[in-house]
């Protein structure tokens, strides 16, 4: 299969639903539904929405009911993202080759804005129009999950340990649990939520969840090792900010070499995973090595 292709359909279809769920609040004020919008329809991969519809389709199951899941899982992302900028955080100028929010709406109106799309996302998960087409329990278990991996126990928490860290020399353990929690969590559940919606079976679940946490993990790795050899045009943001904040990072635990052969295992373990799967999961195998091949 072309990849990209592949990830250019599922993006075109993410980015009109999400304009229009977005769109459905009409309550939002002006000023703030402008500086919402402007994040997340700044563009971006759309990688744990698309993880979230290939999923499903590994499993045989419809794209239908995992699409408002799929976006609400980017407005979290997008959230992160706001609140990654600021600069009580990484103070970053540029992100998706736009200036982050804070930078054209102002530090108050950007921490809004990440709060609303982490509002938004769990007031979509809830729609009635969501639950019309997953069974309560699953919906229910789906909800818990993201919620899980959106705060303490996963993104939020793995951003606290982030900070905490710098200007630290972190062990390679200590490292991966804070990758672990910023950004595997939140991947793993992209896929696992597909495939609950989709009826997977309790193994193949199991197996999902294990293709995650490995996919996730080395797209951690791949992201660290950009922020050293990319470039600002194709990142679409700084780079070099990773060694200017002082974090520790995988190429500076590991050197360059031991990090990309580490990523390159993590995706060869991750798409062994999904030989039983058949072709129905080309998707997933491919989005796997794009994950470490990709240049932005």
């Amino acid at each position: 299969m072309n990849i990209e292709n592949y990830l250019s359909e599922q993006k075109l279809r993410i980015d009109q639903a999400l304009s229009k769920y977005l769109k459905a609040n009409s309550d939002c004020p002006p000023g703030l539904y402008k500086a919402m919008q402007y994040s997340l329809e700044a563009g971006g991969k759309r990688i744990r929405p698309i993880l979230a519809l290939a999923a499903a389709q590994a499993v045989g199951g419809s794209l239908e009911p995992v699409l408002p899941v799929a976006c609400a899982l980017e407005m979290i992302h997008t959230f992160s993202l706001i609140h990654d900028d600021l600069p009580s955080m990484d103070n970053d100028d540029l992100r998706r080759g736009v200036p982050t929010n804070h930078k054209v709406f102002g530090e108050a109106m950007a921490v809004l804005a990440g709060d609303g799309l982490l509002s938004e996302a769990f007031h979509l998960l809830c729609h009635a129009d969501v639950s019309r087409q997953i069974p309560p329990a699953t919906l229910i278990d789906v909800i818990r999950d993201i919620a899980f991996a959106t705060g303490p126990g996963g993104m939020v928490g793995g951003q606290a340990l982030d900070l905490e860290a710098e200007g630290k020399n972190l062990n390679a353990k200590d490292l991966e649990t804070v990758h672990r929690y910023k950004t595997g969590r939140l991947i793993t559940i992209s896929v696992t939520s597909g495939a609950k919606i989709a009826g997977a079976s309790s193994s193949q679940q199991e197996l999902l969840k294990v293709y995650g946490e490995k996919i996730g993990l080395a797209f951690q790795i791949a992201d660290d090792i950009l922020n050293v050899e990319g470039t600002k045009e194709a990142m679409g943001k700084s780079v070099g900010s990773d060694q200017t904040n002082q974090k520790s990072t995988y190429p500076k635990v590991l050197g360059m070499e031991a990090s990309k052969k580490m990523a390159k295992e993590l995706i060869d373990q991750a798409t062994l995973l999904l030989k039983d799967f058949g072709a129905p999961a080309d998707p997933l195998c491919e989005i796997a090595q794009y994950i470490v091949l990709r240049k932005n």
